[in-house]
């Protein structure tokens, strides 16, 4: 299979053994930037704003606030309960625009807000956002990064209980495919008009020039086959669409630009340090969760060993995973990808013991970049250093600021 860079695994046969459903030259739709959420106005009508949100309204404060959490508040026979902040809406990035006197009720205000709605990763609104809930009323927080901030109640929104079109389904397409049986068994039954027997659920794989296949972590494949072409790659070989209609049929898609950091993996782990520091954050990322997917366990280090990490090029958060990474574990190393996952590794199995030292040199520069601020990454506020070191001093890594 060394020749095809991608494979196809089914991982739920009956035997518990992998099989390989396809290897094929390339994979149309694993490479596809995520849609974002469009720009939206909103109105909170006969509002009573709190904190943040009263100081925005006026003028004694900024205007943008981050993410709005908006909940129902239901009659006390509600099944739900007088708070409903399971089903609540998050609105993203928000800024607000106006404030006034409000026509809904007198002496509160109605507020316009601009922001965006909170969406899964296909780019699809959750199921409950098309109709209001019937609610008497709806508590506003804003959503930080350690909890739920109060902002206050209002009597309507408007906005942001709507119907909003989810994207088309992406199709998948393999290219240059060689089918092993199950994949020449769906595309049979797409030659003889069968119904059945067409659908594909398979593990995304890539494949080093060695053999050596690594899962591509958070990707897969779930569609049916659609159509199937001769490929121009070579004899034997076919182009074999796939197509769901509940969804995209490659779930976890990777962005575009990700392509090169597993071209740049096929030959081998890379071998000199800081390679991903020309990269931006989407890349960065991307390129931590490469790492992750190429890790090899081995034993931790003792948990009296001092690790050095390169601090030059930490201008944001998954510029310091990235560092860390190489700092326990070498050029292209993995120590986390998150907080979470950076709080896993600490606890040991990742590279290091718990407890060990960390030579953290040139750490102005993160001091100057992991600041307070919002994160239009991920739609979130932002991670800081102080984040950052409160976790590694919890977890005992000893940290010492060059």
């Amino acid at each position: 299979m060394s020749g095809f860079p991608w494979l196809l695994v089914d991982q739920n046969t009956d035997d518990g053994s992998d099989a390989v459903i396809a290897a094929c030259a390339d994979i149309d739709g694993l490479f596809v930037d995520p849609p974002q959420p469009p720009v939206e106005r909103y109105e909170l009508l006969g509002c009573a704003p709190e904190g943040r949100l009263l100081a925005a309204c006026d003028g004694s404060g900024p205007v943008r606030l981050g993410n709005l959490g908006v909940a129902a508040v239901h009659r006390p026979d509600s099944p739900h309960g007088p708070e409903c902040w399971d089903c609540a809406e998050e609105l993203l990035d928000v800024t607000v625009l106006g404030a006034g006197p409000s026509i809904v009720v007198p002496g509160l205000f109605d507020v316009t807000l601009e922001g965006r709605f909170r969406v899964d990763e296909t780019g699809s609104p959750s199921r409950n956002a098309e109709k209001a809930p019937d609610a008497d009323g709806f508590l506003l927080a804003g959503i930080t990064g350690h909890g739920d901030e109060p902002f206050g109640d209002c009597q309507d929104v408007a906005g942001v209980f709507r119907h909003r079109n989810a994207p088309a389904p992406r199709p998948a397409t393999l290219i240059g495919c060689r089918p092993e049986p199950s994949l020449k068994r769906a595309i049979d039954a797409l030659r003889r008009g069968a119904p059945r027997r067409r659908f594909i659920n398979a593990s995304i794989f890539h494949a080093a020039y060695d053999g050596t296949a690594i899962h591509v972590l958070g990707s897969g494949l779930g569609a049916e086959v659609s159509a199937v072409r001769p490929s121009a790659l070579g004899e034997g070989l076919y182009d074999v669409e796939l197509r769901s209609q509940y969804g995209d049929a490659i779930g976890g898609p990777r962005p575009t630009r990700a392509r090169e950091i597993w071209d740049l993996w096929r030959v081998g782990r890379p071998t000199e340090v800081n390679l991903w520091s020309g990269y931006d954050t989407e890349l960065r990322h991307e390129w931590a969760g490469a790492a992750l997917a190429h890790h090899r366990q081995a034993p931790d280090r003792p948990a009296d060993t001092t690790f050095h990490l390169d601090g030059r090029h930490v201008t944001d958060e998954e510029g310091f995973y990235c560092a860390i990474g190489e700092a326990i574990n070498g050029p292209a190393g993995y120590f986390g990808w998150n907080l979470g996952a950076l709080h896993d590794c600490a606890g040991g199995g990742w590279g290091a013991e718990p407890g060990f030292r960390l030579v953290w040199h040139d750490a102005q520069v993160a001091r100057e970049h992991l600041v307070p601020g919002y994160d239009r990454y991920w739609w979130e506020p932002a991670v800081t250093m102080d984040d950052v070191l409160g976790l590694l001093d919890r977890d005992g890594v000893r940290v010492e600021l060059m």
